[in-house]
C-alpha cells in the first residue's frame, strides 16, 4: 500500500510538471507497466485530479483544470524557488497581492520540511528589499490585459498622459513588461498606426474588448524587454539629448546602461537620452567615461560648459 501511494504522488508530480505524457514514458519513469500506470490514473480521478486521456499512437495524459485547486507537488528547489518569490510579491507592485503573499507564504511554510525552512528564512532575513515608490496596479486590470493578448482581442481603454489629460485609446495588446516596480504595455496604437507602451497603471479598460485582431510581428527584432526599456528610458523625460561618443558602438553597448545607440562609423556611435534635469545630465554624460560632443539640445551643451569651468576652477590651484 505505501509503494502504491508513493508511487501515485511520484505520478502526479510527473502530470503536474509536464504538459502530456504518453504512457510508455511514465511507464519508464516509474518502473511499471502501462497497465498499471492505467490503473493509476484511475485513483487519481477518483481522488478527484481532473486527467485527461487522449487515445492512439500520439495520445496521452494530461492533468486538466478541476473545480478546485489541487493540492501541489514541489521539490525542494521548487519548494524554495516559490517561497522566495512569494516573499519578494510581499513587496508590492499589485494591489493587494502584499496581503496575499504573506497568507500563501505563511501557509508553505507551515508544511515546509525543517531544512528547507531554514534556507527561505535565510534568505528573507539577510536580503534587504529597497521598496519602489511606484504606483500599484489593480490586478484585474492586469488580467484583463493578459487574456486580451492571449485572445488576440483589442483593447479599448482611457488612459492618463504625462501631463494629465486623459484620452480614449485604442491598442491591439501584446505583452506585459514588468519594470523597476512599474508595469508597461506594449501594444500597437491602431488609431495612431504605430507601436505604443503604456504605463498600465494609467489605463482604465472599457467593456466590452474590441474585435479580435491577426498578430503583427513584434518590433525590436522580437527582443520586447530591450525595446520597452530603450522607449521608457527617454519617453517620459522632460528634456532629450543628441550627443555623439567617441567610442565604437560595440563598447557602448557593452556598458550596463540602456541607451539608445546608432553606429556612426567605426570609431563614433550616436545616442539618446533623456532626463529631468539638464545639469544632471550633463555630469552623467561624463560617467560614460568617453570623450562626448553635445549634438542638441543647445542649453545641454552650455551645461557641460559650465560644468567643465567648475571642474577646472577646482583643480586651478594645483
Amino acid at each position: 500500500m505505501l509503494e502504491t501511494s508513493a508511487r501515485l504522488l511520484k505520478l502526479l508530480s510527473l502530470l503536474q510538471a509536464h504538459r502530456d505524457w504518453s504512457g510508455p514514458e511514465l511507464s519508464a519513469r516509474l518502473g511499471v507497466s502501462t497497465r498499471t500506470i492505467r490503473n493509476d490514473v484511475e485513483r487519481l480521478r477518483s481522488l478527484g485530479y481532473p486527467v485527461h486521456a487522449t487515445p492512439g499512437a500520439a495520445g496521452g495524459y494530461r492533468l486538466g483544470a478541476g473545480a478546485a485547486l489541487p493540492p501541489l507537488l514541489l521539490d525542494d528547489e521548487e519548494a524554495v524557488a516559490v517561497a522566495v518569490g512569494l516573499g519578494r510579491a510581499a513587496g508590492g507592485g499589485v494591489e493587494g497581492i502584499e496581503e496575499t503573499s504573506v497568507r500563501a507564504l505563511a501557509k508553505l511554510e507551515q508544511v515546509l520540511p525543517a531544512r528547507l525552512r531554514r534556507r527561505v528564512n535565510a534568505l528573507n532575513t539577510y536580503t534587504v528589499q529597497i521598496p519602489g515608490n511606484a504606483p500599484s496596479v489593480a490586478p484585474d486590470v492586469l488580467t484583463t490585459i493578459a487574456n486580451a493578448a492571449r485572445d488576440h482581442e483589442r483593447l479599448r481603454f482611457d488612459y492618463t498622459g504625462h501631463e494629465g489629460g486623459t484620452s480614449v485609446r485604442n491598442a491591439e495588446p501584446y505583452r506585459l513588461v514588468h519594470r523597476r516596480g512599474r508595469w508597461y504595455l506594449l501594444g500597437y496604437d491602431t488609431d495612431r498606426q504605430d507601436w505604443r507602451t503604456f504605463r498600465v497603471d494609467r489605463i482604465h479598460p472599457r467593456s466590452p474588448s474590441g474585435p479580435r485582431f491577426t498578430p503583427r510581428e513584434l518590433p525590436g527584432d522580437g527582443d520586447v524587454a530591450a525595446y520597452v526599456e530603450k522607449g521608457v528610458s527617454t519617453a517620459m523625460w522632460r528634456y532629450h539629448a543628441t550627443v555623439l561618443l567617441h567610442a565604437p558602438a560595440e563598447q557602448v553597448r557593452a556598458l550596463p546602461l540602456a541607451l539608445d545607440i546608432e553606429p556612426v562609423d567605426a570609431a563614433t556611435c550616436r545616442v539618446r537620452l533623456g532626463g529631468d534635469d539638464l545639469d544632471g545630465m550633463a555630469v552623467w554624460i561624463g560617467h560614460i567615461g568617453v570623450d562626448f560632443e553635445v549634438l542638441d539640445p543647445p542649453e545641454l551643451a552650455e551645461c557641460v560648459l559650465r560644468l567643465s569651468e567648475r571642474y577646472r576652477r577646482a583643480v586651478s590651484g594645483r
